[in-house]
């Protein structure tokens, strides 16, 4: 993949992730000087869905409407 920071084509590899993406994780880091990339879309995390998922039920009083 092309490094902006290193400008040129570099090897990229697909760090530990912390967001609890396993291999689906769309970051990737540089193994020339570590910038890192996402690539495609971010898969969202199962705490992330649990969270979405919280905020998006109708509360009691829009159910009673």
């Amino acid at each position: 993949m092309y490094c902006s920071t290193c400008g040129d084509e570099r090897l990229f590899e697909l760090p530990p992730c912390q967001d609890g993406h396993g291999a689906e994780c769309p970051e990737r880091v540089c193994t020339e000087c570590g910038t890192a990339m996402l690539i495609g879309l971010p898969v969202p995390s199962p705490a992330t869905l649990e969270r979405a998922a919280d905020t998006t039920a109708p509360s009691t009083a829009e159910r009673a409407a």
